[in-house]
């Protein structure tokens, strides 16, 4: 008969006497423990704090300026178009007293402005020229293109040749006829016809071929 070994039990039997149980082969050493596996939440958090890493803001590497442009070409228009219709308010005093009429019809508010008065010619708000005390003969002949006898007053002309291309400029971008342009005179009641004549004669001389007498209404009020 076979013996058993000594010290030990029989093969295939555990310790103990029991037989009929198997041991379990032990772990090799060094072997990594099998991790758990990471939730669905977890692994998205993860994915996004990955993309958020590694995402860049998108450069500007161009500069837009039509919209600009169109804006500023429309406050342009804007601005012009309010500094040619600008309603002149006068007041009265004893260099100018203006003319009364008894019509009853809308005054034009558009046109630049060209005051005569008792002792000079203004056009926006600048003295353009100085009105003798006897003005009979119009203005001196200094003022004149060719001498005392011409109509031609060359100081207004110079003043009217900017504003005049500021109202071509507005009248292209309104889609009038920016051949011509209009004026308010604005004179005395007592300016003398000669005066008078140079003034719409420089008027015509510098493309203003349309004018507009302001006189006052029988209640007092400028038209």
């Amino acid at each position: 008969m076979n013996q058993p070994p000594p010290g030990g039990s029989p093969q295939g039997q555990p310790p103990g006497g029991m037989p009929g149980a198997a041991v379990p082969a032990a772990a090799p050493q060094g072997a990594p423990a099998r991790q758990k596996p990471a939730s669905m939440s977890r692994f998205k958090r993860e994915l996004r704090r990955a993309i958020n890493k590694k995402h860049k803001e998108p450069e500007i590497d161009f500069l837009n300026i039509t919209a600009m442009l169109d804006m500023m070409t429309i406050i342009l228009v804007f601005l012009l178009k309010s500094m040619s219709a600008s309603s002149a308010s006068l007041p009265q005093s004893g260099d100018l007293s203006m003319p009364k009429s008894v019509l009853s019809t809308e005054a034009s508010q558009e046109g630049v402005a060209v005051l005569i008065s008792r002792s000079s010619i203004i056009v926006d708000d600048n003295i353009v020229a100085q009105v003798p005390a006897d003005a009979t003969h119009g203005v001196e002949g200094k003022y004149k293109r060719t001498g005392p006898t011409d109509l031609y007053i060359v100081p207004l002309a110079n003043a009217l040749q900017s504003w005049r291309e500021r109202d071509r400029q507005v009248r292209l971008a309104t889609g009038r006829d920016p051949s011509s342009s209009e004026a308010i005179v604005i004179a005395d009641a007592n300016t003398p016809y000669r005066l008078l004549t140079e003034v719409l004669f420089t008027l015509g001389q510098s493309e203003f071929a349309k004018f507009h007498l302001m006189v006052l209404q029988g209640s007092g009020s400028a038209k």
